[in-house]
């Protein structure tokens, strides 16, 4: 009887998120009879060993039993298993150099990698993630870190809540001031952020009604590829051409700039893809930006001032103005930036139910059964070799 495995997070900081609940494991068991299920021991998942135990899920020392195996985050190469069929996000697809040694660790082993952030629709939509939680936890920490800044209202920590229902009653009775925010995106970090808008009551203006008015209440804008960016020469936007020539197009951003108190940044960035802002643009002293939530956090890229990760314990530091030094946060000529990597951590149980049930509708069954097209175009690596699909790797891929 073939085995799926839920793996221990070994990455640190440690991660306690986990693909399936002891549910939907649970669920699992009981639907397809003809598969067992495993999940290996850990003290620091956010369900407990205990909690699979009790719904009729054996947890195991050694994971080496199963077949494949889900993880979240990066697996360290000292605990790859060879010969294994892996899924996780491995951070590799846009050749990143700090995870190269994990991918050639992977081809030595032979094992077959299905990256989660691969596995996608027809149409390139992104089948699985945790995006939405990540846009409701960065869209909290940025209002909390505008908060902390302005002395206006406070906002405790996500961590330190139970739950998501638990956050929703926290902004019962919150004012915010008459604020304007800018949300970038339209995925699911966007709708996240969006999500945490609606609760605080800010209200959706027009982009051309953001720049020219003024409120009485707090706004938003939502910037999506057509109001941020368009061709160089012909001045218009095409999402397609957009993406195979980001090079050709330039960033409309700065023109909120000046109208931006926070910015809630959840757009996909790659290499090529102009910035939403420059540095230049900061020496104007025409601007409102105090704060900014970058949730997509890519670290010099469509916010070029995110110089990198900060803590979930610690999420927000400062970015002098003057200088483009990091500084501790809420002090004078800065710039806050909130920008950390695992952001859903902070509402792991909510988090981790979300994706196990994407997991189950829409991966599962091909992953077990005869596969598919989506399954295929999100195999980085057979048995440790490179596949056709990403040969664009080849350099990365070379020892």
């Amino acid at each position: 009887m073939p085995i799926l495995g839920l793996i221990k997070e070994g990455k640190v900081p440690n991660d306690n998120r986990v693909a399936m609940t002891p549910k939907q494991c649970k669920w699992f068991k009981e639907t397809y009879k003809h598969w067992d299920i495993v999940v290996e021991s850990s003290a620091t998942r956010c369900y407990s060993d205990k909690e699979y135990e009790r719904e009729g899920i054996r947890v195991v020392i050694d994971i080496t039993i199963a077949d494949i195996l889900l993880g979240i985050k990066e697996v360290p190469v000292s605990q790859l298993i060879a010969d294994k069929t892996y899924l996780f996000f491995s951070h590799t697809k846009k050749a990143q150099p700090y995870n190269q040694a994990l991918f050639h660790a992977m081809m030595d082993k032979n094992i077959t990698l299905i990256d989660y952030e691969c596995l996608e629709h027809e149409d390139g939509q992104r089948l699985i993630g945790f995006g939405f939680f990540a846009g409701i936890v960065g869209a909290h920490n940025g209002i909390m870190a505008y908060g902390n800044r302005t002395k206006s209202f406070y906002l405790g920590r996500v961590k330190d809540v139970k739950d998501y229902m638990e956050l929703v009653h926290t902004y019962f009775g919150l004012k915010l001031p008459n604020i304007k925010i800018a949300v970038t995106g339209t995925g699911r970090v966007a709708h996240g952020i969006l999500e945490i808008m609606n609760l605080l009551d800010v209200q959706q203006v027009e982009p051309e009604d953001y720049i020219s008015r003024t409120y009485a209440y707090p706004v938003y804008v939502n910037l999506k590829g057509s109001s941020l960016y368009i061709h160089k020469e012909t001045g218009k936007y095409n999402r397609e051409d957009f993406h195979q020539h980001p090079e050709n197009y330039k960033c409309l951003f700065s023109q909120y700039l000046k109208h931006t108190h926070v910015l809630m940044n959840g757009i996909y960035w790659e290499k090529g893809i102009a910035s939403l802002f420059t540095l230049d643009d900061l020496k104007d002293d025409d601007y409102a930006l105090t704060t900014i939530a970058d949730i997509t956090d890519d670290a010099h890229g469509s916010v070029p001032i995110n110089l990198g990760d900060a803590s979930s314990e610690d999420p927000v530091y400062g970015v002098d103005i003057n200088t483009l030094q990091k500084t501790i946060p809420y002090s004078s000529n800065s710039i806050d930036v909130m920008a950390v990597g695992n952001l859903p951590n902070e509402l792991p149980r909510d988090a981790s139910r979300f994706f196990g049930e994407q997991l189950i509708k829409y991966v599962l069954p091909d992953l077990i059964g005869a596969g598919n097209d989506i399954i295929r175009n999100a195999t980085m690596l057979d048995k440790g070799n490179l596949t056709v699909t990403y040969d664009f790797l080849n350099s990365y891929a070379q020892h």
